[in-house]
Formats: structure tokens, C-alpha cells, sequence
């Protein structure tokens, strides 16, 4: 913790090997700070760092605490702080509604999105509570599923309501440290957790019809996770929501 305190921010991304977290990081790189990449497949990581020399890679499965602790002694030893977490990784799931997911299907997802989410949060509360100065900023990554979910996506919309409990708490309990809690809630993006769920062939829709939805680029997304972590310690950015121009998200259902 006695680590001289680099230029540039600390930051750290997690399930930063694809998607909006591996968007998210080449930004922040690009914009000069230091970059913790973390997810559970190092050689997507390591595309995604692109041999850039502020960029830490860390293989890091978020559901299990080792690997968390792992991962954020790893950012301290680094660079001896943390001054923004993206709490990013996460799964979509099996399509199913309530009466036909499986228990572990319901735990898998409810593990990564929610639980892992949780655990990188402690991790980087106990961090900016303990380091000088003090204080820093985490952003969840919710969705517009926070709001309104799409059909037989219990076990994701779920966790991503949960995410908002936990984003509220977190800028409740760390308003005394200096510490900021913020939610993104990101529709239609161009990503492949998207491909999964049949927006590109037509997504399913509550009257049981399938509509093509537009999307918009994951960079655009990246651009508003940065306008967030940029923000001045003076500054709170509760919630965020972002979306492709015309998706079928206010008066889904």
C-alpha cells in the first residue's frame, strides 16, 4: 500500500476478454489508465490487452473468493491502489422460464452474475477504504433487463434486479469512504452474449412473435462506462441507461 501512486487511474475490468469489458479496458488504456484485465480465459485477455504496457492481466474466475482476493492483491502489489472497478462479468443462461430452469442452472448464473459481482465489490471497498487517499468508484453493469425483462429470462433478469439492490447499497455504505456506486443498464449493444439470446435472427418478444431489433456498437457502450469513471470524486452517476435508437425497450411487453 506504500507503492508510489502512478499517473493515470487504476482500474479494474472484469470479463475483459470479450464484449463490453473487452471494449471497456482498450478505452481506458487508450485514455491513460492503468488497466487490470480480468476473466477466466487468459488468451482472450491477452488479445484484449494487446501487448500494452499498462495493461495487468489476471486470470480470474469471479465466483470463487480465492480468485478475487487473488486478483485485487495482484492490482495493489502493481500499482498500489484501486481507484475504479467494473464489476462486468456475466452470463446470460439457458432461455427458460420459472417452471422449467434447472436448480443448477438458476445457481450458475445467479453464482457469476450476482455473487461474483459481489464479491469484486468487497474486494474493492476494502481496498479503497484502507488505501490514501481514499476512496474510489465502482460501475455495475446491469441491463435494461433491471427494468424490463424479455420472455423466459428469469434467471438473468433476476440478478440483474438484484444488481441495483447491491449498486444502492454500495453507494449507501461507501458514502463515508469517498466511495461511488453507479449503474449502467446497456440494450442491444453488438456483442456476442447478444448473438445467444437471437437479436441478430430476430429476438423473441412477449406476444410470442420474433422482431430483428438494431443494435448499436459495443464501443458506444465503452464511451459511457468512460464518461462515468471519469467523473470528479465530487460527483455521483447513479444510473445510466443506454440503448440502440429504436429497440422495442420503453413499452416492452
Amino acid at each position: 500500500m506504500n507503492n508510489p501512486r502512478p499517473s493515470g487511474r487504476i482500474a479494474v475490468v472484469t470479463g475483459a476478454g470479450s464484449g463490453i469489458g473487452k471494449a471497456v479496458a482498450r478505452q481506458m488504456l487508450a485514455e491513460g489508465y492503468r488497466v487490470a484485465l480480468a476473466g477466466r480465459r487468459e488468451l482472450q485477455l491477452l488479445d484484449a490487452a494487446d501487448g500494452h504496457p499498462h495493461a495487468l492481466v489476471v486470470s480470474c474466475d469471479v465466483t470463487r473468493p480465492d480468485d478475487v482476493e487473488r486478483l485485487f492483491a495482484s492490482v495493489i502489489r502493481r500499482w498500489g491502489r484501486v481507484d475504479v472497478l467494473f464489476n462486468n462479468a456475466g452470463v446470460f443462461g439457458p432461455a427458460a422460464s420459472v417452471d422449467e430452469i434447472s436448480v443448477a442452472d438458476w445457481e450458475a448464473v445467479q453464482a457469476v452474475n450476482l455473487t461474483g459481482s459481489m464479491l469484486c465489490a468487497a474486494a474493492a471497498v476494502r481496498a479503497m477504504k484502507s488505501q490514501e487517499p481514499q476512496g474510489g468508484r465502482i460501475i455495475n453493469n446491469g441491463s435494461v433487463s433491471a427494468h424490463s425483462p424479455r420472455p423466459r429470462t428469469v434467471a438473468y433478469t433476476v440478478t440483474k434486479h438484484a444488481m441495483t439492490g447491491l449498486t444502492k447499497s454500495i453507494e449507501l455504505d461507501g458514502r463515508a469512504f469517498g466511495i461511488t456506486c453507479g449503474q449502467i443498464d446497456i440494450g442491444n449493444t453488438a456483442t456476442g452474449i447478444m448473438d445467444t439470446i437471437g437479436v441478430g435472427s430476430g429476438a423473441l418478444q412477449a406476444d410470442g412473435s420474433r422482431k430483428i431489433e438494431p443494435m448499436f456498437p459495443v464501443e458506444d457502450a465503452a464511451r459511457a462506462v468512460l464518461l462515468m469513471a471519469g467523473m470528479p470524486a465530487s460527483a455521483s452517476v447513479g444510473s445510466v441507461v443506454i440503448t440502440a435508437a429504436g429497440m422495442p425497450f420503453i413499452g416492452r411487453g
